[in-house]
């Protein structure tokens, strides 16, 4: 027999056109295969749905999930493809019966499409079905399945499949007719949602609705016959309703979802959070019940944070009181990372810092008394002064004046690298830029960050020694981010304990204002702002378990009188409260604190001449200020004046010593303080011989001005100079000053000690003197005039 001779012209062509055919239909497939745009999608770590944004195209489709729910695999391959798993991407048998029904038929009846060939279909965009593309279609299955799992078809089938509408993919119209994640679907709703591709049309109240029932219904038949579900499954599965129209999807954290898409990479569409769902829904209702009563004062925004102590997880977060985009109010905006003026919310940082630094101690008494610094004149929210108050009331009552004297004793570039360490972002200025207003407001901050910083104040008085946890936390509202850095903790445990004592003591609002005599109250360390000209108002306060911070006030950033932390944010941050959990209170954390002795009446160390208490202080602070409010004190006989040894006898002398503040304090002080006793006077026989050492202490001190002061004259509106009011206070209230300005004699004055003076530009000394020949001068300067 003669052997056919195939030319080598033939082998190469022939090899050649292989060559070509493999090579096309290696790159026959596009990639990606699918150039539709997603929605953006945010979720909580169990995978319910939180929110979403339609995608650019207007259709609701959701990103690919790995994953397809066994449920809805079983119901698709059941109905549309039995032999799926068994097949490479074309099934030839299905092929073989399709075209002779369709011979038979003289119509299309059947197009043999499985799957995968479906897949290709819709990434094709549905062309118009001839014998052509139904060849392109295998082809390029086959393709598919060599470049992709099983699992990963399903998925994508899964992700683009028309589900009716604009609802594209299994995970929309799970959320879209059924309100639960894939996960959870039932057999009839699996069911449902695996006929519908193959007639989407379908679901339409009033439309079709029996064809609908009938093929889910044959189809739960089918999976009971191949055993997926038993009779008594069967028939409850076909007693469920059919979906009405598709159900809003859930719109609970609106603000966070547009500020992750703005924030986010490019191609990310799902952001897995950390907020607790349920969570979040009741802390938006109460946000919303409470602006509904704002909005009649004029206050149209709030916002709210709460975040886990422990895990530093952001478990609610509510943006804005409202979600649109309206006329003016600003209901789009995410005000928990828009600066705002942070009023007094910074003052606990101050006290923790000041503690650690060994500055003061919780009892330590402050000046609270008329203050200029360079011009800078705080004032208290009341206009009241107490002449001194303890450190740890003065931050309960939120004073300002102690606030800014501790802080011009602290420093203001330490506390401005204090916030800075602590996660205080928005700090554009230098330290100097900000001065003293540092404390009172003159800088902005976030409810993100200084609801972390309040975070971290409490995860500190909870850390153990040696445990590995005493740094730095940031909160975290996506699962995949971690809450940890590399600083060190800013404030110790000890500081951070005393700080939230401290806080506790905070009067709190309406009925709140009684929580000690509810068995069911907790303890909860808060704190109020209120920026200047009553536009902000901030309440942060944590317990054991969580920290919330809440603002209030206009996006616009008007003020209104109503417009304070107290009545506006504190009432939010109490119901906030009411949704979680009870918290037992803070351990004392002994290992971290140490005693000291101190004055009872001044919270400074014991000088061996008043009454002692024991008070904590941080273990490794270094307080060293000895008490100066107590000296020793030498009386007659009868203990009514004061006397020394030049005119009484020792032998008859009573020695007490008294608490004496000096006399601008003091002036104050016993007006709060009944049982306050003035240095009592000496005997009238003992003052010719007195000496220079026994009225070093003074009996006068100026209110106004402070040492250093410089002084605008104002000019009022007609034009004219106006005066400038100068303030003394004497120990005896009956004591009669003589008032001089350079040399020159003013005038006196009894009982009330002020001197309104028109003064000229420049230095000069004002000097009072008392009837015993006490005097005391200050030197201040006038600058050129003020005003218009």
């Amino acid at each position: 027999m003669k052997r056919l001779v195939v030319p080598a012209r033939f082998k190469v062509m022939g090899g050649a056109a292989a060559f070509v055919l493999a090579v096309a239909f290696a790159r026959c497939l596009p990639n990606p295969l699918f150039t539709t745009p997603f929605s953006t999608v945010m979720v909580t770590t169990d995978g319910e749905l939180l929110g979403a944004k339609i995608a650019s195209d207007g259709q609701w489709r959701f990103p690919l999930s790995e994953t397809v729910p066994e449920r809805f695999v079983a119901a698709l391959t059941t109905y549309e493809d039995s032999r799926f798993y068994h097949h490479v991407g074309v099934d030839y048998l299905a092929v073989i019966r399709a075209l002779y029904l369709n011979l038979a038929q003289q119509e299309v009846v059947s197009g043999a499409s499985t799957i995968t060939m479906q897949v290709i279909r819709m990434a094709r965009s549905n062309p118009r079905r001839t014998y052509f593309e139904k060849i392109v279609e295998m082809i390029w299955a086959v393709r598919l399945e060599l470049r992709h799992t099983k699992e990963e078809i399903l998925a994508l089938y899964a992700a683009h499949a028309p589900f009716g509408g604009n609802v594209v993919g299994l995970e929309t119209a799970a959320w879209r007719y059924f309100s639960r994640h894939p996960e959870d679907l039932s057999w009839a709703e699996a069911a449902t949602l695996a006929v519908l591709p193959n007639s989407p049309s379908l679901v339409h109240p009033g439309r079709n609705r029996l064809t609908l029932e009938e093929r889910r219904n044959g189809l739960l038949q089918r999976l009971h016959e191949t055993g997926h579900l038993d009779e008594v499954e069967l028939q409850l599965a076909m007693l469920e309703p059919l979906p009405e129209n598709p159900k809003p999807l859930p719109q609970n954290a609106p603000h966070l979802l547009e500020t992750l898409t703005a924030n986010a990479a490019p191609g990310a569409y799902r952001f897995t959070t950390t907020l607790d769902a349920s969570l979040q829904r009741a802390a938006g209702d109460i946000l919303v019940r409470h602006s509904e009563i704002l909005q009649l004062k004029g206050i149209n925004n709030a916002a709210a944070l709460i975040i886990d102590n422990e895990t530093f997880d952001v478990v609610a977060y509510v943006g804005n009181s409202a979600w649109a985009v309206d006329e003016g109010h600003g209901y789009a905006i995410d005000l928990v990372h828009r600066p705002r003026s942070t009023g007094s919310i910074l003052k606990p940082i101050l006290f923790a810092n000041m503690l650690d630094a060994g500055e003061i101690l919780p009892q330590s008494l402050i000046p609270d008394l008329p203050t200029q610094y360079a011009g800078y004149i705080p004032e208290n929210y009341d206009k009241n002064y107490r002449g001194a108050v303890p450190a740890r009331m003065a931050l309960a009552q939120s004073l300002n004046v102690p606030a800014v004297r501790m802080l011009r004793y602290h420093g203001v570039d330490r506390f401005y690298d204090a916030l800075t360490r602590m996660g205080m972002s928005t700090l554009y200025r230098s330290p100097d830029g900000y001065g003293l207003t540092l404390i009172l407001g003159g800088a902005e901050g976030t409810l993100w960050d200084l609801t972390g910083i309040y975070a971290n104040i409490a995860h500190a008085a909870t850390v153990l020694p040696y445990s590995g946890r005493d740094v730095q936390r940031i909160p975290r509202v996506l699962a995949e981010s971690s809450s940890e850095t590399n600083m060190p903790q800013s404030i110790s445990t000890g500081a951070a304990w005393l700080t939230l004592e401290a806080l506790v003591e905070v009067t709190r609002p309406g009925v709140e204002g009684n929580w000690r005599n509810f068995g069911g109250s907790q303890n909860i360390a808060w704190k109020t702002g209120t920026s200047y000209g009553l536009r902000d108002g901030w309440a942060i306060g944590s317990n054991a378990g969580y920290t919330i911070g809440v603002w209030a006030g206009n996006a616009t950033g008007e003020g209104r009188p109503e417009l304070t932390g107290v009545t506006t944010a504190a009432p939010i941050l109490f119901d906030l409260f009411g949704l979680l959990d009870h918290a037992e209170w803070f351990e004392r954390p002994d290992f971290a604190l140490k005693e000291v002795e101190i004055c009872k009446n001044d919270g400074y160390l014991r000088n061996g001449d008043c009454e002692i208490e024991v008070a904590f202080a941080p273990r490794n602070s270094h307080f060293e200020s000895p008490s100066s409010n107590h000296q020793l004190v030498h009386l007659d006989p009868t203990g009514q004046w004061r006397v020394h040894a030049r005119c009484e006898s020792v032998d008859r002398m009573q020695h007490r010593s008294w608490f004496i503040l000096p006399a601008g304090q003091e002036f104050y002080y016993r007006r709060y303080h009944t049982n306050y006793r003035s240095l009592p006077q000496y005997r009238e026989d003992c003052l010719s011989l007195l000496s220079e050492s026994d009225t070093s202490s003074g009996p006068i001190d100026f209110l106004y001005p402070n040492t250093g002061t410089k002084v605008y004259i104002p000019i009022d509106l007609s034009g004219e100079r106006g005066r400038v009011v100068f303030e003394a206070a004497h120990r005896d209230p009956d004591a009669t000053l003589f008032w001089h300005i350079d040399e020159r004699f003013l005038g006196t004055t009894r009982t009330f000690h002020e001197q309104a003076l028109d003064i000229t530009q420049g230095l000069h000394t004002i000097t009072v003197v008392d009837e015993e020949g006490n005097r005391l001068s200050r030197a201040f300067e006038v600058l050129a005039r003020g005003g218009p």
